[in-house]
């Protein structure tokens, strides 16, 4: 049950909107411009850093959720997803991409943590400045919003397939606030 009074079965991020749709909004807009916006990286890599740094911060709900709609983004390559989360430097991934994602990982922690040498060994790797700032920036805002989602205990589905259509969703809508209580 979440501490303060938000819809019941309204999973993760989506409720606590649904509490504040002012502060939500621009929540929404912010995960519409990282993970949709113009980019050198693709949808499905933002949405893997996304996937990657919740699963880093024990995030079940966004990291299932984010999972999910790189999944749908991936199409066939879906594997890659799970490959990542379970061990990233083994992934059937990009030399840039693991570069990025270990970027991503440093800034999770802090983002003192990411050194000039993450960032040469990224360049050197492929990277643009435009992807490592939308890596650290995807890194630094998912932080906050798993820190949002667990500090006030959203429900979080615990069966795998409620993120399903979840990801759909996503993948096909992007990011547009809820406006009223729904399961999904």
């Amino acid at each position: 049950m979440a501490y303060i009074q938000v819809p019941d079965h309204v999973p993760g991020i989506r409720s606590l909107v649904l509490f504040s749709p002012e502060t939500g909004k621009h929540l929404y807009d912010l995960a519409q411009a990282l993970l949709r916006g113009n980019s050198i990286l693709s949808a499905a890599e933002k949405e893997l850093i996304a996937a990657y740094v919740s699963n880093r911060n024990n995030c079940l709900f966004c990291m299932s959720s984010h999972a999910a709609a790189a999944r749908c983004l991936y199409g066939d390559a879906a594997a890659v997803v799970d490959q990542v989360l379970d061990n990233m430097t083994q992934a059937s991934i990009s030399e840039k991409l693991k570069a990025l994602l270990h970027i991503a990982g440093q800034t999770q922690q802090s983002g003192l943590a990411v050194t000039e040498n993450d960032i040469q060994f990224a360049r050197k790797s492929g990277a643009t400045d435009e992807e490592i700032h939308d890596a650290v920036l995807i890194s630094a805002t998912f932080s906050m919003f798993n820190r949002y989602v667990d500090g006030l205990n959203s429900f979080t589905p615990t069966d795998p397939a409620e993120y399903v259509p979840m990801g759909i969703r996503m993948a096909e809508k992007g990011y547009v606030p809820p406006t009223a209580p729904v399961a999904q």
